[in-house]
């Protein structure tokens, strides 16, 4: 339109507002006489439901009806399974039960494996998802919906076996009839609106509600009640009211809060309550998992079903500036545009869209190619649930050369672009093309820490206080100092407790767990009165390993009302085993150990593989004299994880306690070689010196040494073994050497002395 036309218009309008207030002067002067009636004040809204913002909200309404959160979930019926329940067969190729679909009058069925392992039949209720897959759930006792293992392959129009495969039968968690596919725990918060858990801890019962039983307006939106009573109000009657009176802004927010908005579904976490769709900090809610191993590769990468928030928040773009919606219409979540249009929104064409930058031809071979649009170098995916191709949002550039240091995966090798050559060749090409520089990677920091490099200490302090680095990287460098307990590592915990991230805040009280009281009363206990509940909370647990008594007295009450919150958390997931073994955690803390075996108990009940409970609740055994019901959870354990060094470790010690020396040596022994420790070889060599075997134990007593020489016990043990067995040479080469290294050691220079004598 051009600039005469709007003057005109504009002034049209004018004339015609004129007309209307002189036409309109007598029932202004009447409406000056009555009160208008503002709104009640802004207090808790109720939810009112989708359909209602239909009225006024008609284009956002009609773009969400059908999308991925509309469909998230819905009553069985003919309009919403997609799958096929015409009498159909399918036999699952990991444990070769057949399973038939088939209909009885309205209701869909399943005959498959039950709870008890028998074959019965199931009526499946509601379903779950619309595409690339559809689940379904089958009601159980107790409130329970339980997600069915087999899925329906939307693309594909066929049944398939989802993972995980390695099910151990109908007693494993992982059972379809199981904890870990209750559909109440495992996925309904996130595809219902206003969801109520309702989980009785002390039945294990569930009364789960559901205001909308799919993702509705209000799930992002808030409760909208207070927003209605202003939209139905005449326009002239509206008074000014902030956001609307919606209880959740939306619009023209910052990446920070946006994310907000997304992050409780859209991550992988630890969920504190029911989300009542309000704003607040994240870790008012949930605590996000960090870049942990099983997780993430160490780069960050994605490797497990992390649901996109931890990787996009690594991402450059988060950093300028960019959100969901900038890719994403928010209410079809649909992109906004295609293949390369979309990143061209922000990056030039000319520069980036051209074969001078990717490389890669639009045509090959006479073939439509896709090596030239930018997700299949910089969001590289992976295939979950058996059929969901999900890209990673961290939006990195590619660096193959990581690969060959960490093993981790590269866009040039990933689905299947190159997967024919070797890394060396994607290495060789990448460097022709961009050249040798390459900047160093947080990812080589976090594998070192992961592996517990001795020298990965004074990089991973560097990560943590690195402001241009992505919170969640820093907060995972903070947790890996856990294993190296030393004053370097204390100062930047303690620098991380005043950070302004409530992330880094939560993660630095976790890593302070192995420090002294001194330490944990002056850097936590000023956390207790946090703004951020994650935060108080984890303060309050971390100080109940000390007495009460040390607290200051104004502290206790802040102190108290934290512990409050740990349980209520830990409660509200009581279905979960680590819940349950946190608070069991909690209970032997407070000395409570008859809460605290009961406690540890029903984890393990809950989840028979969860193996950290079996671990305490046999240290618990141990220090009441039951060291037989400890020896057997400890053996449960090493045979389950054959490689968990620390828990061999355990239980050699406890062995040789009970004069089991036998035993005892070969658990010592695996976990001396696989745990690099000193202490666990020189606790080796002194139960081979009790079996009589000299030489071996002098070989496991130098590892030892060698490994921590400036530790006292160690020196003094090998030079009582050197002097009993008479090879005074020895002793005094000892003692030479360890002057040599360490000229104020003065063990040695006593053994030397005595030998002088």
């Amino acid at each position: 339109m051009n600039q005469p036309t709007t003057e005109i218009k504009r002034w049209e309008r004018i004339a015609l507002i004129a007309a209307c207030v002189i036409l309109l002067s007598p029932f202004l002067y009447l409406l000056k006489a009555r009160t208008v009636e503002p709104l009640p004040p802004a207090g808790p809204s109720e939810f009112v439901g989708s359909e209602k913002c239909k009225k006024c909200h008609e284009t956002a309404y009609n773009k969400w009806r059908g999308s991925h959160h509309d469909l998230a979930m819905d009553l069985a019926n003919e309009t919403t399974v997609l799958g096929d329940f015409n009498d159909v067969s399918y036999t699952d190729p990991h444990n070769n039960v057949t399973s038939r679909f088939y209909r009885d009058g309205d209701k869909y069925m399943v005959h498959t494996e039950g709870p008890d392992g028998q074959l019965g039949d199931f009526e499946i209720t509601h379903t779950f998802g619309v595409t690339p897959l559809q689940q379904y759930l089958v009601p159980f006792p107790d409130g329970r919906l339980q997600c069915l293992n087999i899925a329906w392959d939307v693309e594909k129009k066929q049944w398939y076996r989802l993972p995980p495969y390695e099910v151990e039968g109908p007693e494993d968690w992982l059972h379809w009839t199981r904890g870990g596919q209750t559909w109440n725990v495992m996925c309904a918060e996130c595809h219902s609106t206003h969801l109520t858990k309702g989980f009785d801890p002390e039945t294990g019962a569930y009364q789960t509600n559901w205001f909308e039983i799919d993702v509705g307006c209000e799930a992002c939106h808030g409760p909208g009640s207070s927003h209605l009573s202003w939209a139905d109000k005449p326009p002239f009657a509206r008074t000014q009211v902030e956001n609307y009176a919606l209880e959740v802004r939306s619009g023209n927010l910052d990446t920070t809060r946006q994310i907000r908005l997304c992050a409780p579904c859209h991550s992988r976490r630890f969920q504190l309550g029911d989300n009542l769709h309000t704003e607040g900090e994240l870790l008012d809610l949930m605590v996000p998992q960090l870049l942990n191993e099983g997780l993430y590769y160490p780069d960050g990468q994605i490797l497990d079903e992390v649901y996109v928030y931890g990787s996009f928040v690594q991402s450059k773009m988060y950093q300028h500036g960019v959100r969901c919606s900038d890719c994403h219409d928010i209410h079809s979540l649909k992109r906004h545009k295609e293949k390369n249009d979309l990143c061209t929104q922000c990056h030039r064409a000319e520069t980036y869209d051209r074969k001078e930058h990717h490389f890669h031809k639009k045509v090959h071979n006479g073939e439509p190619s896709d090596g030239h649009l930018c997700v299949k170098c910089h969001m590289p995916g992976r295939v979950y649930m058996g059929a969901d191709y999900r890209p990673d949002h961290s939006l990195r550039i590619p660096r193959p050369d990581l690969s060959a240091e960490l093993g981790t995966p590269n866009a040039c090798s990933a689905q299947g672009c190159h997967a024919d050559k070797p890394l060396s060749w994607n290495v060789e090409h990448y460097t022709k093309w961009y050249g040798e520089t390459r900047k160093p990677h947080y990812g080589s920091v976090i594998a070192a820490g992961r592996s517990r490099q001795a020298d990965a200490e004074v990089n991973l302090i560097r990560l943590s206080e690195d402001p241009l680095l992505p919170a969640i990287v820093r907060a995972t460098a903070l947790a890996l100092l856990r294993s190296y307990p030393s004053t370097s590592s204390q100062t930047a915990l303690a620098k991380a407790l005043e950070s302004d991230e409530a992330l880094l805040r939560y993660t630095a009280i976790r890593s302070l767990e192995y420090f002294d009281a001194e330490t944990r009363l002056k850097r936590i206990a000023p956390k207790l009165y946090d703004p951020v509940k994650a935060v108080r909370m984890e303060a309050a647990m971390m100080l109940s390993i000390l007495p009460e008594e040390m607290l200051r007295d104004d502290d206790r009450e802040a102190y108290q009302k934290g512990l409050a919150e740990f349980r209520e958390a830990m409660l509200y997931n009581a279905d979960l085993a680590a819940q349950r073994y946190n608070l069991g955690n909690l209970a032997t803390t407070l000395g409570d150990d008859e809460q605290a075996i009961l406690t540890y108990e029903k984890s393990i009940a809950i989840d028979e593989q969860f193996l950290p409970a079996k671990v305490n609740l046999a240290m618990l055994y141990n220090r009441q004299g039951k060291n037989l019901d400890a020896e057997k959870l400890l053996r449960e354990v090493v045979d389950q994880e054959p490689e968990n060094y620390e828990v061999a470790y355990s239980l050699g010690l406890l062995l040789a306690e009970m004069k089991k020396y036998k035993d005892a040596e070969s658990y010592l022994g695996k976990a001396a070689a696989g745990m690099a420790y000193g202490r666990a070889y020189y606790n080796h060599g002194q139960v081979l010196l009790l079996l009589n075997r000299p030489e071996q134990a002098e070989q496991e007593l130098l590892s030892a040494l060698s490994l921590e020489p400036q530790e006292r016990d160690f020196f003094l043990t090998l030079a009582d073994f050197y002097l009993k067995s008479g090879q005074e040479k020895k002793a005094k080469a000892l003692a030479d050497d360890m002057i040599r290294k360490f000229p104020d050691y003065g063990a040695a220079r006593e053994l030397l002395n005595y030998l002088e004598q």
